[in-house]
């Protein structure tokens, strides 16, 4: 019951310190990172040993599912070089350092362990990044490949992660055997998202009521991850591809009064997820501390700072390499004549190279180390590991974190205003189809106010300056409009649809039209009861 208790009253104060953070435009993860800093240092605070193989599937499967779910194939391809490089050389290049430090610091730390850590603490998560830069006003490309780094990187480095710590504790490790079992695995993951994605959204498409809706999609996702885990393919893996082919699908088969209710509750579920995975690692932190001598505690400090160290000056010395290498390869071959550029500037180089902070999904693989039982043997230098990855997180999140919006004021960075274009376009686009969907057996009587609207939404939107007030027409009963205005919005969706299908929008405008479309149905249902 103490423990409940302190979890209560700890995600109140997450709660608080999220309007903290939205009032201050600070990364609420910094906030949190805090808080569980300032947990693991109260005396006589239980401890809670949360099943490891409950972590993972717990904490990483919602969080991946929303990054892919979010995703927008369209800027990931436009964009896919310096995702890659990101999400898999950066990953590779930051575990290699991270291991080796980690050996030359703490005597008799094995190479899978030290691996390990290195994989636990590569992944940055962009969550805290755009926490701040949605605020700003900053190229599109750079959300665009911070979010798509934080969706690939976490495979990669969970990849990396789970072959460490099979061969930490079995002992054995043949890289060859691996790389066809990792190559299997992988292919089998991708056909399993893509087949469960379908059935998935036949059996979701079926269901009309918005809370047994919410449920099925929380079951869907856990139970993708289980059933991949079962069939011993790549839970990480199968769950990205499921969230993007389930997010191609979805918005043409699920009406407003579902969609609206589900994204609420996943946003909620997502930070329920982020305060409980900073107590759990801060309650398990406490007991470390306690255990530790002055000699140990001083060690683990050095050792945590160069691992911290590593991890910034890794990144950093990448992104700026990667800039460097870019932009000689552009002068000598002349890649980029009579096309726009591609390549985000140097001053946009730096930023992403300075959001590197860690948080979730970090925090997860950490908890998730075996904790020894009497079937298996403790995880070596667990302790250690999870003492690094939460000082990682703090020290990322803090320093990078809230150092993100001077540094911005001080590049001075342009916004391109994609985003926006791609809205205005959407929303012409939309009130034209809706406009030609008010055909003639509707242009008379009750259909005239409507299609007076669309008239004027698209005189609005070509920033006219007449004013409407002089061909105002008077505004019919509401129900006798319901049926039209339900042509409209239908016709205005699939001209969204279609934009979005050619690429000629990218999914975060599409997803800021279908709001738009989803309370413009719910008003028109309510208006017929």
């Amino acid at each position: 019951m103490l423990v409940f208790e302190i979890v209560i009253a700890l995600l109140f104060v997450g709660a608080l310190l999220s309007i903290l953070a939205r009032r201050g435009k600070l990364p609420y993860p910094a906030l949190l990172a805090l808080a569980g800093a300032g947990l693991a240092l109260v005396p006589d605070v239980p401890s809670v040993a949360l099943d490891p193989e409950l972590a993972l599937t717990l904490f990483v499967a919602p969080v991946l599912l929303d990054a892919a779910f979010d995703s927008s194939p369209r800027d990931l391809r436009e964009n896919w070089r310096q995702i890659a490089g990101l999400s898999l050389l950066a990953v590779g290049a930051t575990v290699a350092v991270v291991a080796f430090v980690a050996r030359a610091l703490v005597p008799g730390l094995p190479w899978a362990a030290a691996i390990a850590l290195g994989a636990i603490v590569a992944p940055p998560d962009a969550a805290a990044a755009t926490a701040v830069l949605k605020h700003l006003p900053l190229p599109r490309r750079l959300i665009v490949i911070l979010e798509g780094e934080s969706l690939f990187n976490d495979a990669s480095a969970l990849l990396i992660y789970r072959a460490a710590v099979a061969t930490a504790i079995t002992g054995a490790f043949s890289g060859w055997t691996a790389l066809g079992l990792l190559a299997a695995s992988s292919l089998g993951s991708i056909l399993l998202g893509l087949v469960i994605a379908r059935v998935v959204m036949l059996v979701l498409t079926r269901v009309s009521d918005p809370a047994t809706a919410v449920l099925l999609q929380f079951l869907s996702t856990f139970a993708v991850w289980i059933l991949a885990e079962r069939l011993h393919l790549s839970g990480i893996i199968t769950v990205v591809v499921f969230g993007i082919a389930a997010a191609r699908s979805a918005p043409a088969r699920t009406p407003a009064r579902v969609r609206v209710p589900t994204n609420a509750v996943w946003e909620v579920l997502v930070f329920v997820l982020n305060v409980l995975a900073f107590i759990l690692v801060g309650l398990q932190l406490g007991p470390i501390l306690q255990r530790l001598t002055d000699s140990q505690l001083a060690s683990y400090l050095v050792a945590a700072t160069a691992v911290c160290a590593a991890v910034i000056l890794v990144r950093v010395a990448w992104v700026m390499l990667y800039d460097v290498a870019a932009r000689w390869l552009r002068t000598r071959f002349d890649t980029s004549r009579g096309k726009p550029a591609r390549h985000p500037s140097t001053r946009a180089a730096v930023l992403v190279a300075w959001c590197g902070m860690r948080g979730t999904v970090t925090l997860a693989a950490a908890l998730a180390l075996p904790i020894g039982s009497a079937t298996q043997p403790a995880f070596p230098e667990r302790d250690f590991i999870l003492f690094s990855s939460y000082c990682v997180v703090l020290v990322t999140l803090v320093l990078q974190g809230l150092t993100l919006t001077p540094l911005i004021r001080w590049l001075a960075l342009d916004d391109d205003r994609m985003l926006e274009r791609e809205v205005l376009l959407a929303r012409r686009t939309a009130a034209e189809a809706g406009l030609a969907a008010l055909t003639s057996e509707t242009i008379e009587g009750d259909g005239a106010w409507l299609r007076h609207r669309y008239q004027l939404r698209i005189r609005r939107l070509d920033e006219t300056t007449a004013s409407s007030a002089s061909t105002h027409a008077a505004r019919p009963d509401a129900a006798s409009t319901a049926h039209p205005t339900r042509q409209a919005l239908e016709a205005e969706r699939r001209a969204v649809h279609d934009l979005r299908a050619r690429g000629i929008i990218g999914d975060d405008a599409f997803h800021r039209i279908e709001e738009e479309l989803d309370w413009a149905e719910l008003n028109a249902d309510a208006r017929l009861g």
